[in-house]
């Protein structure tokens, strides 16, 4: 029989009982936060993880002040602060205000209850761009000029270049903005980096899967390339995103993709939640996409997106390879467990991390670099917006790389169809 691997579990806090705030999360005074959103991002889902109201309401405590909520569907935003009233953070919403948007809040804003922090947590479609009713931050930087903004990802569903622009007038406003690419902050990647780091190792490869459970999917948008920029963009920016944070930038020039789409045979999906028939042809998403490419420090990647698997459960897998080291991480989102195989020793080491909640700690993090007013302390936000764009730019290009190909192939099949009808 061979040895069993060694099994570590780490234990995080749990963000789930609000009841239980250290000494820390009460001290000092109010703090205000704006929500710009008012749908399953701030105020959560069944469907996911997703609830940043609840992680403001677990660091801030009692000090949590929601100034107001911005959303243009007023009745949506009065029934989200409604429902917190049965909660212990109902303190925290008894003075919230609702308006359609940023500019109505500017205007009738006290300086008591400007905020110190605004979180967008609209959809993408809204935001990232210089198209008026898209540019959702230049409205920010102009009536809430100088203030914090925590951006959920994608930073948009629009080209590249204007969000490249909407990056640069950030940074010429020195307005702090982080962005919500939680995965950085999980313990098990953090334990990775720092034995990266401790080691002095240099990245050789990552390797991506990422498996989405299709069946549960039952929103039109997703399947709609037109609207949500197809699965690479919107859904494997994740894990897109944790491939940057390992092995630096991309050459973007070197991605080369393949895609299964829908109307090859292997591509049919049985169970569909939605009627695709509806959805334009050249619109409708890949099955699979798979790409590789090379990093500027000449290390190599791969990712694979499926949109494959039945029922409610993703299956996803990152790997990190350096000199003697191989880094797996599983089922980062839901039950993150890091499996790690040293030089020396042929049997993996692994590692579980009971309630480590990401969520949480990017709210914690981005709090705590903003109550500190040093900004030396700003590398806690570990994904910037300048830095989520060149996120974006990647998995733009990887979604191009796969239109291209299925191009190619769609034109030689024309080409050979052509060619013997002629031969007859």
């Amino acid at each position: 029989m061979g040895s069993r691997p060694p099994t570590y579990a780490i234990q995080a806090r749990s963000v789930h009982d609000v009841s239980q705030i250290s000494s820390d999360e009460t001290s000092g005074g109010d703090f205000n936060v704006l929500f710009i959103g008012a749908g399953n991002v701030v105020f959560g889902t069944t469907e996911g993880p997703w609830n940043h109201s609840l992680r403001f309401e677990k660091k801030l405590g009692d000090r949590l002040k929601v100034v107001a909520v911005v959303d243009p569907d007023i009745t949506r935003a009065k029934k989200a602060i409604d429902a917190k009233s049965n909660t212990p953070a109902k303190a925290s919403y008894e003075q919230t205000k609702v308006f359609r948007t940023v500019e109505e809040f500017a205007t009738a804003i006290h300086s008591k209850d400007t905020p110190r922090i605004i979180l967008v947590g609209v959809p993408p479609a809204f935001r990232g761009s210089t198209l008026p009713g898209h540019n959702l931050e230049q409205q920010v930087l102009k009536h809430l000029p100088g203030i914090p903004m925590f951006v959920e990802k994608p930073v948009a569903t629009g080209p590249v270049n204007r969000t490249l622009v909407v990056s640069q007038e950030i940074g010429k406003a020195g307005t702090l903005c982080g962005v919500g690419y939680m995965l950085r902050y999980l313990q098990a990647v953090q334990k990775m980096k720092r034995i990266i780091k401790e080691h002095d190792l240099r990245v050789m490869a990552t390797i991506t899967r990422y498996a989405a459970a299709y069946e549960s999917i039952s929103v039109d948008h997703w399947w709609d390339k037109s609207r949500s920029c197809g699965p690479i963009i919107e859904q494997a920016t994740h894990v897109a995103d944790l491939s940057r944070y390992f092995a630096g930038e991309v050459d973007l020039k070197t991605i080369r993709a393949q895609t299964l789409d829908w109307d090859e045979e292997p591509g049919f999906l049985s169970e569909i939640p939605i009627d695709e028939s509806k959805i334009k042809e050249d619109n409708r998403i890949p099955r699979v996409t798979a790409s590789t490419w090379k990093y500027q420090s000449g290390a190599v990647g791969s990712l694979i997106h499926l949109a494959v698997l039945q029922g409610t459960d993703y299956s996803c897998e990152f790997e990190v390879y350096a000199d003697g080291y191989l880094f797996k991480l599983v089922n980062p989102y839901v039950k993150p467990t890091l499996y790690i195989r040293r030089p020396g020793n042929d049997i993996e080491e692994v590692y579980t991390f009971a309630d480590d909640d990401p969520f949480y700690t990017e709210v914690s993090n981005f709090v705590d670099v903003i109550e500190s007013g040093d900004k030396r302390k700003e590398s806690n936000i570990f994904s910037t917006y300048a830095d989520a764009c060149k996120t974006y730019e990647f998995t733009w290009a990887i979604r191009e790389a796969g239109e291209r190909s299925r191009a190619k192939r769609k034109a030689r099949a024309l080409w050979e169809s052509e060619l013997g009808k002629s031969s007859r």
